[in-house]
């Protein structure tokens, strides 16, 4: 813990998790200042025009800042001034256990999933990072006895000096936000920061080939899809931790394989604190996914919709082809490019139904389908890509907006691109220019 009060704090970034660092270390008695890039916000922080030409204790980043290039933040670090995040920050006042979940994809699922199991098992549990409540607005509220289920992105861990959770969670590894850390390799290393050592406990993907060497030792426990020796695993068509059958597949009513491997995160996760097989299944049981996530969202026309807006990158646009099967599948890719190519979509020889692109990427995306082989409409945004795919729907046919990209060359966050989908496709939209 660090000692904030009469300390001279700038807060860098004040969306969401800026103003929970603001509030906190207000709390803490520190002289809070604030800057933003927008340079909109002014109200109860003196808001500071010039940052570089004050001297700071301390400086606090969210995690929307980037880094890379950044010349304030340069400037600070050149002047070694201490940097933090805002996850550090949190950190440093949370109580309790701290359980820290990340991977490429499917945080949000299984942060949800292990939060329910722990309420289902009487334990004070507080959900938050980066799915939505930032840790620094629990960290005061936290007890000893409390557990903090911490969905934690590359963006939290960028600057992050002293997060160190009590059990860390690699998902799994897959290129992404290539725009921001300008390379694969730097991508993975601000994922494996989570990784501390020492006492710390470790749940690793077995069958992802990025995690599965991750391993640091006997603290660290596997789960599976196949069949192991130890660990988290599937064996008769039941999830077993060890020689314990936790559920059988049976009851499992999350769609598709990726889901089942977020199960299997979870159930990982959830027996490394002694939670009894009965409540980890009842848990289960009765958890519904987060909407965007392969969403079945009904019928129209005969043909089967589903919103996977939540697939920004090509990894999750992967898993939820393969969990869907391509056989009458109508396919809609497209938005903002976070710097990956899309070949891995268009080289399994996949037998699309149809394959439409939209937004700023839709034209790359198109011309990387047509190098093997693929015809594809192009639309100027996603509502015109979305109506298309309505009037043209048929029986048989599986729609899935899944698009590999992110959504801000139109929308302001995957969930409002999910939303809009969701209302053109089931509710009487005008109809939409499509040219």
């Amino acid at each position: 813990m660090i000692r904030l009060k009469g300390k001279k704090v700038l807060v860098y970034g004040m969306g969401i998790s800026g103003q929970s660092a603001c509030k906190l270390l207000h709390e803490k008695g520190a002289c809070v200042s604030i800057y933003d890039d927008e340079k909109r916000f002014s109200n109860v922080y003196s808001f500071e025009t010039e940052p570089l030409l004050k001297k700071y204790d301390l400086v606090v980043v969210s995690p929307g800042i980037k880094v890379i290039g950044n010349q304030i933040i340069s400037h600070f670090i050149m002047s070694k001034t201490p940097i933090i995040s805002e996850l550090d920050l949190g950190y440093l006042f949370t109580k309790g256990k701290i359980i820290g979940i990340t991977g490429t994809n499917g945080k949000t699922t299984v942060t949800s999933l292990v939060g329910e199991i722990f309420k289902k098992a009487g334990k004070q549990t507080f959900v938050c990072g980066n799915i939505g409540l930032p840790l620094s607005s629990v960290a005061l509220k936290s007890s000893n006895t409390s557990n903090s289920i911490v969905e934690v992105s590359n963006f939290q861990l960028e600057l992050s000096r002293y997060f160190k959770p009590n059990l860390a969670c690699i998902l799994n590894l897959a290129p992404d936000h290539l725009d921001r850390h300008g390379s694969y390799q730097e991508y993975k290393r601000v994922k494996e920061k989570i990784l501390t050592g020492g006492k710390q406990k470790v749940v690793l993907n077995f069958d992802d080939e990025e995690t599965k060497i991750l391993k640091i030792d006997k603290k660290t426990t596997f789960f599976s899809k196949k069949l192991l020796n130890k660990g988290v695993f599937i064996k008769n068509n039941a999830i077993y931790y060890n020689n314990n059958k936790i559920i059988s597949l049976n009851d499992i009513t999350l769609f598709g394989q990726k889901n089942l491997e977020n199960v299997l995160a979870a159930v990982a996760i959830s027996v490394k604190f002694k939670i009894k097989p009965n409540v980890l299944r009842e848990a289960i049981i009765s958890f519904k996914a987060p909407p965007h996530r392969l969403e079945y969202l009904g019928q129209v026309n005969g043909a089967d919709v589903f919103d996977d807006s939540k697939a920004t990158n090509v990894s999750a646009t992967l898993s939820a082809i393969n969990s869907l099967g391509e056989r009458g599948l109508v396919l809609l890719l497209g938005g903002q490019s976070k710097g990956e190519t899309y070949d891995e979509i268009f080289n399994k020889n996949y037998d699309f139904e149809n394959l439409i692109c939209f937004g700023q990427a839709g034209g790359e995306i198109a011309e990387c389908a047509e190098k093997y082989g693929y015809s594809s409409q192009i639309f100027p945004s996603m509502k015109s890509a979305t109506y298309y795919a309505k009037v043209n729907a048929c029986e048989g046919q599986k729609i899935l907006l899944s698009p590999a990209c992110a959504s801000f060359d139109e929308f302001s966050s995957y969930s409002a691109r999910g939303e809009v989908f969701k209302e053109i496709m089931f509710d009487n939209f005008e109809k939409i220019e499509m040219s």
